[in-house]
């Protein structure tokens, strides 16, 4: 059978003919009553495109920027042949996918798989199992996925209503980051000085950084809307190294998914999202014509002390008019902005992401482990490596910038670790040896110790299979606090606490949420904070855990989990594709 390659007009106009006929897909092949298996082809491909008034070379799929989407129902499975026609190494990531008995198609490049190689591809093969909402697919190699990133979007089962009132239509809103110049020579130079990387050009909205920056008027997201109506917005967070501040002028938004969850709904005004998070809000158009035009504005929330693209990209909702029998846009009407918090806003992210709570009930219940086998403690922030000799490093007293977890620098191999474990030779691969607790301990959001130099290693933390499990995230001082937005590969967690300072094992604890706290794939560490999350470790294999800042992921702000099999045959790690790419 044939695979699909989709070839849309826009990337825009293309999903919203696919969400909006809720029928309509790509390729469908009856594997059997009841399975559906959808097709798609992901050409990467080199393509010239221009923002800001400058030309450059970006790695696209299918010629696309953002990339084409994926879209299918929950319980559908999805095969994706990839097929590298660059120079660069790749691999795909799906982010949020449980990819429950199929391990093999996560995508983090040395740690579920080899790179696929110029003139090589891999099928990803996997089924969708108790999720529908929004989530994301981007590459995992280096910084490609400044570029090649776009949405899943997961629908119910046939003849399963939203937990809420059917919306008139779906409208995919993607952040992501534009850099005038190559953003894997802007990585690679920053990794050989020790330095921070330069910071982007512009944000973006749609791939479309917005009438906010110079030469950019024409590249401009808008949407055209009518009163009395109730949309469905499909957020995505798919900028490389920021946090986001989201706001429509004059609107209220409702939050009703996260993470491809449900939740209980909330009204805002203003809503957070970090690198790798979705959310899913209802937006209710106003009962008559407001005679206005309302920018739709996105900006960095940051409080680090590096440098920050401190810009903001920007969309435009317009309402549209009846005349006779056609609709027209009033674009003399005046543009009305949004106020968003300032850049550091702390206190705002911190109260907004309290508001998050599962659905809880008899169709969506929640599964949050009440006792817990194993608790981990992992400090998480930035750090530094010495410089080598006779060299001039740009980073802290002269030193490289490093990241780590719970001081340790995770250093990837140049094999597969899921290869590696599978055929059981980890030596020279990794250690088993990754503290769950901090070798030294210190006042870990007080004064920064003296000492910032990091450990470098490849070790990995080994569960037995459904441990239930609990890690309290501690952001830490040392080169300043800032937020850490972790994502946990494999799986959902529950964030079941979180607050600012130094954890206190004693007190906080009695504060969890247990009753209906929100799952997600994605948390922010609080800047200058804690998170508390578990979850149960049921799905066997080897799971990348780290910063999804992609700089502190070039930087060893990651780890890596290794589940062991459980005793039934679904609960055991399937053998290789035939086709797994080779180092």
């Amino acid at each position: 059978m044939g695979a699909l390659i989709c070839h849309p007009a826009t990337f825009f106009g293309a999903l919203m003919l696919a969400i909006s006929s809720i029928g309509f897909f790509p390729m469908v092949v009856i594997a059997n009553p009841g399975a559906i298996t959808r097709h798609y082809t992901f050409d990467i491909r080199v393509q010239n495109v221009t923002r800001l008034c400058h030309t450059k070379s970006i790695v696209t799929v299918n010629g696309k920027f953002p990339g084409p989407p994926i879209y299918a129902r929950e319980g559908d499975r999805v095969v994706i042949k990839v097929v590298n026609h660059v120079q660069n190494n790749v691999s795909i990531h799906w982010h949020g996918i449980r990819q429950l008995q199929s391990q093999w198609a996560d995508g983090p490049a040395y740690v579920t798989q080899c790179p696929i190689q110029t003139g090589q591809s891999y099928v990803y093969n996997f089924t969708l199992v108790g999720q529908r909402g929004t989530l994301l697919w981007h590459a995992h190699f280096s910084w490609l996925r400044a570029t090649l990133y776009g949405p899943i979007i997961i629908l119910p089962k046939p003849n399963v209503s939203y937990p809420f009132g059917k919306p008139y239509k779906e409208i995919p809103i993607l952040f992501g980051e534009w850099w005038n110049t190559d953003t894997e020579a802007i990585i690679n130079q920053a990794l050989q000085t020790g330095g921070g990387p330069n910071v982007s050009d512009a944000y973006t909205m749609n791939g479309l950084p917005g009438p906010l920056y110079n030469c950019s008027e024409k590249e401009t997201f808008k949407l055209k809307v009518k009163t009395r109506k109730t949309y469905l917005f499909r957020l995505i967070n798919a900028a490389l190294n920021d946090e986001l501040f989201f706001s429509i002028a004059n609107h209220s938004l409702t939050i009703v998914e996260a993470d491809a969850l449900y939740v209980k709904p909330f009204n805002i005004n203003i809503l957070v999202l970090a690198p790798g998070q979705t959310t899913n809000v209802l937006l209710k158009t106003k009962p008559h014509h407001p005679n206005a035009r309302f920018l739709m504005a996105a900006r960095p929330y940051f409080t680090g002390m590096g440098s920050i693209d401190n810009t903001t990209t920007a969309g435009i909702l317009e309402y549209l008019t009846p005349s006779s029998n056609t609709n027209f846009l009033q674009s003399h009407h005046p543009l009305i902005k949004p106020t968003l918090p300032a850049i550091n806003d702390t206190s705002y992210v911190a109260n907004f992401s309290s508001k998050f709570r599962s659905l809880a009930n008899a169709q969506y219940p929640v599964r949050v482990p009440k006792n817990v086998d194993k608790s981990f403690f992992f400090t998480v922030g930035l750090g530094s490596n010495p410089c080598p000799k006779n060299q001039t490093c740009q980073g802290p007293n002269g030193t490289k910038f490093s990241a780590s977890v719970n001081n340790i620098s995770f250093t990837l191999p140049n094999t597969a670790i899921l290869q590696s474990y599978l055929f059981k030779k980890s030596n020279g691969v990794y250690t088993t040896d990754f503290p769950s607790t901090p070798l030294i301990k210190f006042n870990y959001t007080g004064t920064p110790p003296n000492n910032t130099m990091v450990m470098n290693g490849t070790k990995v933390v080994v569960l037995p299979f459904n441990t239930s499990v609990e890690v309290i995230l501690q952001g830490t001082s040392i080169l300043g606090v800032e937020s850490h937005p972790l994502h946990l590969h494999g799986y959902n967690f529950f964030v079941v606490g979180q607050g600012f300072g130094n954890f206190d094992p004693k007190k906080d604890p009695d504060k969890y949420n247990l009753v209906d706290p929100v799952e997600r794939n994605t948390v922010g560490v609080p800047s200058g904070g804690w998170v508390a999350i578990r979850f149960f470790a049921d799905n066997p294999g080897v799971w990348f855990m780290h910063c999804h800042f992609e700089v502190h992921l070039s930087w060893g702000l990651k780890m890596v989990w290794i589940v062991l099999d459980g005793k039934l045959p679904n609960q055991k790690l399937p053998p290789p594709p035939a086709d797994l790419p080779k180092c």
